[in-house]
């Protein structure tokens, strides 16, 4: 091997660069554990133990935690930055897909259009939507197409408004605005990505990712070590629209609110045929002329709010009068919607210059408040406050004078401008200044000390330190262009999490040992140089994953650990040619230099493919699934570079030394060298058996089904751990009582006290609500189930050091769930058509490509088939997700690599048996390489059977699949892709065209 010297080098700086960024790792996991054990000195609950931690944790930020070498020194927040970053699922949080409304999109640029076409094509793209795979800009393009009339997209009441009059024209045609109009909604759906990255960068966890899900208006959010949901959905869907109003006062509106309740309480006593006197009820109406006496005569009764009270003297609720600020009066908060129905259906009865006042309800005291303050805004026609929060330019966190939680803002200049003339007018007229929030006041101050220059302002309140900084966020951030939904999400505990790390390590680290010994009993010392190059193969591995940033998950885990199955590939590939040679007659040095160099055409060509199918995974997939695809490609391209280099200098070091190398041992020597198996001769009956197992699988596809998880028909999934063993039957039973759920499906996941709980109840209805709704229906119906004393908040935190409760949930709408089908189909439709092309560039012929495509399509159609058989009786999840994807991409890149190696074996053999019948040289090439096959497919197999065994249960499924895929593949690789090229070459004098070929590539290379 040439240039050894720059290998060695490129090698040491490799190792030190992934040395240099693991042990910020280490670093980081040293202080985390700290700050646990401090934390759990001092605190006993769950959660003041979690906010103890993080409160260690936030004091050590900017202080200097770690001294590299004596060189530089690194606080905790840089340790953070260069540690290797968990996923979801090895750390807890969430994940989440949002999705734009560019329904609002459409009516903002519309200017809230009242043309009833333009708002039929709205309503009636909604309704497409449930049925198409368009975006909805495309559907409300068809809605409207069907039912315009004579009606134009360029009328001045639809889109020829001010607003657009720079874009579009009275005079241009449907398809020329169709094309504005769609710039127009990506750009507000760039803005409103750029809204919530900037959310997302201020909200505190570590490596947020955020992406754009095509074209559409769907944004992936994924907070690793996020924990609140609620506050994550808030500062995710906040609209952030920040106004300013004038204020009316007590004494402008507390006799509306009389004469409100007066016409309610005539109005209940008619329809009630009321035999009171009519002179007796004048006099009472009398006694109340006047602001004060009104205060008067509630007060008595506020105090006995009885039904009959609210019935027949105050049913409009008051509970009291306010004391002349601009707090109108104070109300029940679960009255708040009844109530401004009735202001409003009474506005008759406001003076002419009151007409158009605006009623807001207050920021309640604390969540569990039981009155809300309403307060009157000065608005004019057009419901438009005189400033309003794009005017912001920035916002922090602050304290008011009373040492309490605030917002400080600062605005632009035209914002300072209205903002002095505003605060001048409330100062002249000792009035208030409302700051409005998504349409509730959070203060309205007066202005004591003159007119405000410099556009300075502040938002207090009762407010947590946590939420004055949400919302700081916020409106720094600025406001979303339109509503945002969430349509999927997945939330992960911590405990499931470390649970995974737990599993995962161990499974790893005995996969790994049984590699280790294998390829030393395998290959003796040899076997020992390919452990080296393994071992830091992996120190690559993770050393690029840190560097790079990437985010390591479970999958990626997998990915890792299926890696170690190809690194040794390239090595059995590479010794098995060497041991050939030496079969041959060969000086030792000789024989590994042709090894190597025969071996390599194999080793690039069997990678290519698999890193193929992992870049169509990566590019198609999400979440974790890219993950997994990240690391496989990582671990491909270290492979290669420690199979093909650090092996070969190993060895040639030992060889260079004197040493001697058998590449097997007394017992491994000479093993499958001189089988002579039929292959084709068998080949029928192979056919035959696949045809059934096919048959049958494509029978259970259309009678038994699949079991579609709800990543492609939506809906709800709860991982529910119990304190002892449950029947499924009895929580199914439970759970399908029309007054739960009425439809759910109930399966154990791993052990008896594990349950995985799917429902499709309000499967329609992605709103916080919802989400709250099926969660509490799940915990009363499983009250029985669970010990005594366990509350509500406990069992959605899975908390307690018994870990009871829900520990994992997703949600993914219809809408998404047919997304995913159809993104799936393409991946692997995709993944089919790359390797065909790849394999028919390579070999110049479209018999290979045909027989590796149909031992594909055999492969994937019978883990399919198993799948379908057998899911409604193993005591694992067997859904078919994103997951179950990725794993039969990773099936058809095992597929091929094995099949492309014997195809590379076939054309040598084709090039150096140039008399040998073509059956003969099938046969041949299939049996020179049945060793590489047999010692790859078992060490896979290791690997995955220990991560089957020992790993989480939440991947046994996508394991499940993966071991099938080993031995279905390696089956096909030698009986149905091989046959198949042979069938179709056999034919004519196609194979002796394929001799010549191959030939004559020999020859020009």
């Amino acid at each position: 091997m040439q240039n050894k010297g720059l290998v060695k080098l490129f090698a040491l700086l490799f190792g030190l660069v992934s040395i240099y960024q693991l042990s910020f790792t280490f670093k980081a996991n040293q202080i985390e554990k700290e700050a646990k054990q401090f934390a759990q000195s001092k605190y006993t609950e769950s959660s003041e133990i979690a906010a103890g931690e993080l409160r260690y944790l936030d004091s050590l930020n900017n202080q200097e935690v770690y001294n590299m070498l004596g060189v530089k020194q690194f606080t905790y927040s840089d340790v953070k930055d260069n540690a290797m970053n968990l996923g979801l699922d090895l750390k807890g949080g969430i994940n989440a897909i949002i999705e734009i409304s560019v329904k609002d999109i459409l009516k903002g640029l519309a200017n809230n259009s009242k043309d009833p076409i333009f708002n039929q094509a709205l309503e009636k793209a909604e309704e497409l939507q449930k049925d198409s795979q368009d975006s909805y800009l495309e559907s409300f393009y068809t809605a409207f197409d069907e039912i315009k009339g004579d009606t134009k997209l360029a009328s001045p009441d639809i889109f020829a408004n001010r607003t657009l009059s720079d874009d579009v024209k009275f005079n241009m045609s449907d398809d020329e605005v169709k094309s504005v109009i769609t710039r127009k909604v990506d750009e507000s759906i760039v803005s409103a990505f750029e809204v919530l990255r900037n959310r997302i960068d201020g909200f505190g966890v570590t490596s947020p990712n955020i992406q754009r899900l095509g074209n559409g208006g769907r944004i992936l959010i994924e907070l690793p070590g996020a924990k609140d949901k609620k506050r994550v959905v808030d500062i995710i869907t906040k609209t952030a629209q920040l106004q300013f109003w004038e204020t009316y006062n007590t004494q402008d509106l507390a006799g509306y609110l009389f004469q409100v309740n007066q016409r309610l309480v005539e109005a209940q006593k008619a329809k009630t045929e009321t035999t009171e006197d009519a002179t007796e009820q004048d006099e009472a109406t009398e006694e109340v002329d006047s602001t004060s006496s009104v205060i008067e005569n509630l007060t008595g009764q506020i105090e006995n709010d009885s039904t009959d009270v609210r019935e027949n003297v105050n049913p409009l609720g008051i509970q009291s009068i306010g004391q002349g600020g601009p707090v109108i009066g104070m109300f029940l908060a679960k009255d708040k919607d009844d109530i401004l129905k009735k202001l409003n259906a009474n506005r008759d009865l406001l003076p002419v210059e009151q007409r158009y006042a605006f009623f807001a309800w207050g920021k309640p005291a604390d969540k569990d408040s039981e009155f809300v303050e309403l307060y009157a805004l000065k608005s004019n026609r057009d419901g438009e406050p005189e400033l309003s929060g794009a005017v912001i330019t920035d916002a922090r966190q602050d304290y008011d004078q009373l040492n309490r939680p605030a917002v400080s803002m600062q605005m632009n200049a035209k914002g300072a401008k209205i903002w002095e003339a505003m605060t001048k007018v409330a100062y002249e007229t000792r009035g208030n200044i409302a700051i409005v929030l998504d349409s509730t006041v959070y203060s309205a101050p007066g202005v004591s000390t003159g007119p405000i220059s410099g556009g300075n302002s502040q938002i207090s309140g009762s407010f947590t330190l946590e939420e004055a900084t949400d919302l700081a966020n916020v409106l720094r951030a600025g406001k979303l262009p339109a509503s945002a939904e969430i349509v999927q999400a997945d939330e992960v505990g911590p405990s499931l999490g470390q649970e995974a790390i737990d599993s995962g390590m161990v499974s790893f680290g005995l996969a790994l040992l049984f590699v280790l010994l294998w390829m030393i009993f395998y290959y003796g010392k040899a076997g020992g140089f390919a452990d080296i190059a393994l071992l830091f193969n992996i120190l690559l591995i993770f050393g690029v994953l840190s560097g790079l940033g990437a985010v390591l998950t479970l999958p990626g885990i997998a990915g890792i650990v299926l890696t170690i199955g190809i690194s040794v590939d390239a090595n059995v590939l590479i010794f098995e040619r060497i041991r050939e040679e030496l079969a041959k007659g060969k000086d030792q040095k000789i024989a590994i230099k042709d090894g190597f160099a025969n071996a390599l055409s194999s080793i690039l060509d069997a990678n290519i493919t698999t890193g193929l199918t992992a870049l169509i995974l990566f590019v198609f997939g999400t979440g974790p699934i890219k993950g997994f695809a990240t690391t496989l490609i990582i671990g491909i391209l270290t492979s290669l570079f420690t199979a093909i280099f650090i092996t070969r200098l190993l060895i040639d070091w030992y060889v260079g030394r004197g040493g001697k190398l058998d590449f097997s041992t007394a017992i491994t020597k000479g093993f499958l060298q001189n089988v002579n198996i039929n292959f084709l001769g068998k080949r029928k009956i192979a056919y035959v058996i696949s045809g059934i197992l096919i048959t049958a699988g494509i029978a259970s596809l259309f009678t038994n089904k699949l079991d579609e998880g709800i990543d492609f028909v939506g809906g709800r999934t709860y991982q529910v751990r119990f304190a002892q063993s449950v029947s499924t039957e009895e929580v199914a039973k439970t759970l399908n009582d029309p007054a739960v759920f009425g439809s759910a499906e109930v399966k154990t996941i791993g052990n008896d006290n594990q349950l995985k709980i799917s429902t499709k109840y309000k499967v329609d209805d992605n709103s916080t609500e919802a989400d709250e709704e099926v969660q509490s229906k799940l915990y009363e119906a499983l009250r029985t189930y669970l010990p005594d004393g366990i509350t509500y908040q406990e069992f959605l935190d899975g908390s307690g050091d018994a870990k009871i409760g829900k520990m994992l949930s997703s949600k993914v709408s219809p809408t998404i769930a047919d997304d995913i089908k159809k993104s799936s189909f393409w991946a692997i439709l995709g993944s089919l058509v790359v390797v065909f092309l790849y394999i028919l560039i390579r070999f110049k012929r479209w018999q290979f490509s045909l027989g590796a495509v149909a031992a594909v399509f055999h492969d994937v159609l019978i883990v399919l088939g198993i799948f379908s058989l057998a899911w409604k009786f193993m005591p694992f999840s067997m859904e078919i997700d994103q997951a179950f994807i990725a794993a039969i991409l990773t099936v058809i890149g095992y597929s091929l690599n094995d099949t492309v190696v014997v195809f590379d074996r076939i054309r040598e053999y084709l090039n150096e048996h140039t008399s040998w019948e073509f059956g003969k040289t099938i046969n041949a090439s299939l049996n020179s390489t049945l060793s590489r096959t047999l010692n790859t497919s078992l060490t896979t197999l290791v690997v995955l059977l220990a991560m089957f065994f020992l790993g989480a249960d939440s991947l046994k499924g996508f394991l499940f699949a993966l071991i099938v895929g080993v031995l279905v593949g390696t089956y096909s690789s030698l009986f149905i892709a091989t046959p198949v090229m042979y069938d179709t070459a056999k034919k004519g004098d196609a194979a002796e065209s394929l001799k010549k070929k191959v030939k004559e590539e020999e020859e020009e290379a």
